[in-house]
C-alpha cells in the first residue's frame, strides 16, 4: 500500500439523489458533489447507510461510487462504501472501488448474520486481503446487531492496509480504548454528528457526518475551529447544529437529510421503500431546525 495520508475535518456520508420515478439521478449527484466541495466538505462517502446501499443494486451501486470519483475530479478524496455482510461481495465492492480511482474503502460490520469477533475478524482480513486500498472498519452495532470490540481492532490494525475506524458507538471512551489496542497511528473518524466535537476532545480526527449533506459549511467550520486550536468556537458552531444533528435522526437515516435536502433545493427527496418519507410530524421538526440553524427563511 502506498503511503496513507489521514482523512481530517468534516467527511459528508453522501445521499444518493433519485429522480421522482426511483432511479438514480446521476445529474443531481454531480451538483451535490461540487455543493460539498464548494463548502469546505474534506472528503465524500459514498455508497454508506446514508447513501441507501441496501435499496442500491450492485450496478447502482457501482455507478454511485464511479460517479463519486469522477465528480470529484481530485479535489477531495473519495472513502467509497464497500460493505456487506457478504465477504465475497465486500471484496468484490473494494476491489471495484480500487478499479475506478477511490481513495479508501469503508467496510461496515457484517449486519443481520451476527458474526463472531473471529468472524469479523477474518471478514475484514479477507477484505483488506483483496486489494491495496486503505480500509476503515465501520463499527456502527445500531444497525449492525454486532460491535467490533476495540481487541478486534486492535489485531485489524497490523495489516497494512487496515488504517481507521469511523466509530458510530457514541461510546466517547471507544477512542482511547482503541488507542490502548493499536500499535500504529490509527485514523478515528466519530459517525456521530451530535458527538463530533466530544470525539475530537477524546482524540479523534475528524467526523464522517450525515448534517454535512444540508450543512457543509457550518459542519466544517466546527472541525476548522478545533484544528485552530478554537475550542469555544467549535463548541459554539456544535450549539447551534444540534437541533439539526437531532432532526435528521427524528426518523430512520436518511428520511430526514433527502427532505431536508429537498427543502433546500438540493435533489428530490425520493428513498426507496422499505423506507419512507418522512411523516408531517418529522417534517415539521426538521424545518425548525433548518430554520433555527439559519438555512431556510
Amino acid at each position: 500500500m502506498t503511503e496513507h495520508v489521514f482523512f481530517t475535518g468534516s467527511l459528508t456520508a453522501i445521499i444518493t439523489p433519485m429522480r421522482e420515478d426511483g432511479e438514480l439521478d446521476l445529474p443531481a449527484l454531480s451538483r451535490f458533489v461540487d455543493f460539498q466541495i464548494a463548502n469546505g466538505t474534506s472528503a465524500l462517502v459514498p455508497a454508506g447507510t446514508t447513501g441507501e446501499s441496501p435499496t442500491l443494486s450492485h450496478d447502482e451501486h457501482a455507478k454511485v461510487v464511479a460517479h463519486t470519483v469522477e465528480a470529484a475530479a481530485g479535489r477531495v478524496r473519495v472513502m467509497a462504501g464497500a460493505g456487506s455482510n457478504s465477504t465475497q461481495e465486500a471484496v468484490g465492492m473494494a476491489r471495484h472501488a480500487k478499479s475506478v480511482g477511490a481513495d479508501a474503502v469503508l467496510v461496515v460490520a457484517p449486519y443481520y448474520n451476527r458474526p463472531t469477533q473471529e468472524g469479523l475478524y477474518r471478514h475484514y482480513m479477507a477484505v483488506a486481503d483483496a486489494t491495496d486500498l486503505p480500509l476503515y472498519i465501520y463499527n456502527v452495532p445500531g444497525r449492525s446487531a454486532v460491535e467490533v470490540l476495540p481487541e478486534t481492532i486492535g489485531r485489524l490494525s497490523r495489516h497494512p492496509n487496515i488504517v481507521g475506524v469511523k466509530d458510530a458507538t457514541a461510546n466517547l471512551v471507544r477512542p482511547l480504548q482503541v488507542r490502548r489496542c493499536v500499535e500504529k497511528p490509527f485514523n478515528q473518524l466519530s459517525g456521530e454528528d451530535g458527538t463530533a466535537v466530544a470525539f475530537l476532545a477524546a482524540g479523534g480526527d475528524g467526523c464522517i457526518s450525515v448534517t454535512a449533506n444540508i450543512a457543509p459549511a457550518l459542519c466544517a467550520q466546527v472541525q476548522a475551529a478545533w484544528q485552530n486550536g478554537d475550542v469555544g468556537g467549535a463548541i459554539a458552531l456544535q450549539d447551534q447544529l444540534m437541533p439539526l444533528h437531532d432532526a435528521m435522526f427524528c426518523e430512520s437515516n436518511p428520511g430526514p437529510v433527502k427532505y431536508a435536502a429537498a427543502r433546500l433545493g438540493l435533489c428530490a427527496a425520493t428513498i426507496r421503500l422499505p423506507l419512507v418519507p418522512p411523516q408531517p410530524n418529522a417534517c415539521a421538526v426538521v424545518d425548525a431546525a433548518l430554520r433555527a440553524t439559519g438555512l431556510l427563511d
